[in-house]
């Protein structure tokens, strides 16, 4: 397989530090594996200092810190502390579980740039359910705290079936507790979200509607609070450049220190990925076989091949393609060329009125009783 695009062609901007996938929360959208590694395996702060370290020379200039739930790391300032030395600006993606006052002033004096929490929907029962327990007041007080330490705020609510009617309340929450951005995340179907599609594909008249919503507030909100809706690829005639392109621009340090050219990599069977444990970022990104595999256009089919879009889009998404066809390397069927379209298409129409069951999400840092005792597992 021949590529035309090296990793010493283009340097990463972004890294995704996937802290722990350890987690309060249950939420069946997670896109978070369905299989998880060893949490004893999960790297030390040193380890972590490292990769932080080559991660600023290799061009990187900010980090996301993330999971699962990164404040169940009881060393996260330190981690904070480090990626700021290697010269990081730092974003923490939490639930904002476990934020106490005490917890967000170290983290600020730790050097911490900004924070993004996320909610399930704008009223305690819905966000609640969502979540698989309560949580959302919690929720709520993270985010006063977060504003009332000075810090940037977002507000992430991944939309779907169960909450894409609340969009406008959604808005109006996130006004009011001084959020500076909003982020309306359509679901993306991976993980734990991919077994669930059926129970969270919303209908295309939801979408159009939850999409004039937020077009409509951002032009009455703008200079006071951006708002970040993206029409979900289910519902669109052509893919986006999923992380700007395959190993173009982002990469990902999962929490035992594999490393993959986007979070959602292990969706592809046959991808080996190597550790940092073993290599250096650099060689990582250069030379890694998981990283090359998509690189540039040369990997790329027919309709791809001959499209006058195939460096815009660069194909679509590789894992979307993997689950839906069976072969990550085929035209996303999310592209209306796609001759796979017809996988989507169906998807999309059974979306009908009646919601399905839900499978909430289990792993590290999830139990039984931490779900409630509910025996249907439904929204």
């Amino acid at each position: 397989m021949t590529n035309d695009a090296s990793g010493v062609d283009h340097r990463p901007l972004g890294l995704l530090a996937e802290l722990t996938h350890r987690c309060p929360l249950s939420c069946p959208y997670c896109s978070n594996p369905t299989r998880y590694g060893p949490v004893a395996e999960e790297l030390s702060g040193d380890e972590w200092r490292r990769v932080f370290e080559e991660a600023g020379e290799l061009g990187v200039l900010h980090v996301l810190l993330s999971g699962g739930e990164p404040l169940l790391r009881a060393d996260l300032a330190d981690l904070v502390m480090s990626a700021r030395r290697a010269g990081l600006y730092t974003n923490l993606i939490t639930s904002g579980l476990g934020l106490t006052p005490r917890r967000a002033e170290g983290l600020r004096e730790a050097g911490l740039d900004s924070v993004q929490i996320s909610l399930q929907a704008d009223e305690q029962g819905t966000a609640d359910r969502i979540a698989g327990m309560p949580a959302h007041a919690a929720k709520l007080r993270a985010a006063r705290l977060v504003r009332e330490l000075g810090l940037p705020l977002t507000i992430n609510v991944v939309i779907h079936r169960h909450n894409i009617d609340r969009v406008e309340s959604i808005i109006q929450l996130a006004e009011s507790l001084g959020a500076h951005r909003l982020e309306l995340a359509n679901v993306q179907f991976y993980g734990w979200a991919f077994r669930n599609r059926d129970g969270l594909l919303p209908t295309v008249a939801q979408i159009d509607r939850a999409e004039s919503i937020a077009a409509e507030a951002g032009t009455r909100l703008k200079g006071r609070m951006t708002i970040l809706y993206v029409r979900p690829d289910y519902f669109g005639d052509r893919p986006k450049a999923c992380m700007s392109g395959w190993s173009r621009r982002y990469l990902t340090v999962d929490p035992v220190g594999d490393v993959l050219p986007c979070p959602t990599a292990r969706e592809i069977p046959g991808l080996r990925f190597d550790n940092v444990r073993h290599r250096s970022l650099d060689r990582i990104w250069a030379e890694s076989d998981a990283f090359n595999r998509f690189r540039g256009t040369g990997w790329m089919p027919e309709p791809c091949q001959s499209c006058d879009r195939r460096e815009v889009d660069f194909g679509g998404c590789r894992c979307q393609a993997a689950l839906l066809t069976g072969d990550a390397s085929a035209t996303d069927p999310a592209c209306s060329l796609s001759p796979h379209r017809d996988l989507l298409e169906r998807a999309v129409r059974s979306a009908g009125p009646d919601a399905q069951p839900l499978v909430y999400r289990e792993g590290p840092g999830r139990t039984g009783a931490a779900r409630g005792g509910r025996d249907a597992r439904t929204c």
